[in-house]
């Protein structure tokens, strides 16, 4: 496919706007990037769309997350003629149910404010003075927050990522502690304490002034997450590995411990990583040590190796794990099954947290889902802050 030069031939400046957008889309983009990136263009050339975009590409992306970001910027800035008309679409407010518009697909809202930036937006229309058009402004009727609080993750621009940031560091995840068959003593216990009654009146000369009594003793379970980092669930898997961070470092939760594995390809223990403090030194050594991230995803091969080399280890005292995957699995369901159900046993409660309960018309249809379902106590969302805020209250319930 040829691709045709800019007009002017101001190669340079085009290429140099162009990181100027990837930089305010997130990208970590400086003045050395960019000058690679002239060179490699120059020494690429410029007749191939293919090879432009992975020569700019090998440039300027460094991290997985990047990629989709990458995309969108560059199919809006160098094809799309009508780029700035539909991203100013995508940024002014709408009345959902009046007109219903197809929704942003993942990192185009980012691309949009990074593109719109400084552009004068185009003022609404004048109502008709015979009052044949009502406009409704639904500006007012929710909070910016509270509509933060349910926006899909993959929807969000890089501003709304940041802020959602800040709200999933300020959630907690208390559990409620679970009643051991051990028992202690306790001056209003269920149960009478033979033993230190009868060694309290030999002490009194046989005399019994009051019964001894003991109750079952309290423990805190451990929390296991098992965290899809493919590459259809990297962004959910960020905000969701920074919500189990703040879960890991706030003391009072009524956690044992908290361990974190990813997989996609293969089996990662990232829990030494989350006891940082620092939660962007937390995942990006987290990153650097799951080479696997942004992958393939292999469901049942990964979980096999986590019950037989780790699930002795971590899963004792009534463990509660949190499996984040959309169970899109390329493996044999028939062994996923087998691998889910071992889990299942092994654990006190298997919750997972799947970003397709998103769409209203979710189905299980895949055949990885079906392998999965019947061997879990629950199936929840995981694409929105308010999502992760319902699990905290249902693991907060006895």
């Amino acid at each position: 496919m040829e691709f045709e030069a800019p007009a002017d031939g101001s190669l340079a400046r085009n290429i140099l706007w162009f990181a100027r957008a990837l930089r305010k889309a997130g990208l970590p983009i400086g003045s050395g990037r960019i000058a690679d990136a002239v060179r490699a263009v120059e020494a690429a050339g410029f007749t191939s769309r293919e090879d432009f975009y992975w020569t700019l590409h090998a440039c300027f992306v460094s991290r997985p997350e990047h990629r989709a970001v990458f995309a969108q910027v560059f199919r809006l800035f160098w094809r799309d003629p009508q780029f700035l008309e539909q991203m100013m679409s995508l940024l002014l407010p709408q009345l959902r149910g009046v007109q219903e518009d197809r929704p942003p697909e993942p990192a185009e809202k980012r691309a949009a404010e990074a593109l719109l930036d400084g552009a004068e937006r185009p003022e609404r229309a004048a109502p008709d003075p015979e009052g044949s058009l009502i406009e409704i402004d639904a500006s007012d009727t929710a909070s910016g927050e509270e509509r933060l609080r349910r926006l899909d993750f993959e929807q969000m621009s890089a501003e709304e990522i940041a802020a959602a940031r800040r709200m999933l560091a300020r959630l907690s995840l208390p559990v409620p502690p679970i009643r051991s068959r051990r028992l202690v003593a306790a001056a209003g216990g269920p149960r009478v304490d033979l033993r230190r009654t009868l060694a309290r009146a030999l002490r009194q000369g046989g005399e019994i002034p009051a019964l001894a009594r003991r109750r079952p003793a309290l423990r805190w379970p451990n929390l296991v997450v098992l965290c899809d980092i493919s590459g259809s669930m990297s962004l959910y898997s960020r905000l969701v590995l920074q919500f189990i961070h703040a879960v890991a470092n706030r003391k009072g939760q009524g956690w044992a411990r908290v361990h974190a594995f990813t997989f996609g390809t293969r089996l990662t223990n990232i829990t030494r990583h989350l006891r940082r403090r620092d939660v962007d030194a937390a995942l990006a050594a987290a990153g650097a040590e799951a080479q696997d991230w942004s992958g393939g995803t292999r469901i049942g091969e990964c979980l096999h190796i986590f019950n037989r080399d780790w699930s002795r280890r971590v899963l004792g005292q009534g463990a509660v794990v949190l499996l984040i995957t959309d169970g899109l699995d390329r493996g044999d369901p028939a062994a996923l099954s087998r691998e889910m159900e071992r889990l299942h046993l092994s654990a006190r409660r298997l919750i997972w947290l799947n970003p397709l309960l998103r769409w209203e018309g979710f189905a299980p249809r895949a055949g990885g889902i079906r392998a999965m379902l019947p061997h879990v106590d629950s199936l929840r969302a995981a694409h929105s802050v308010a999502s992760l805020e319902a699990l905290s209250e249902a693991l907060s319930r006895p």
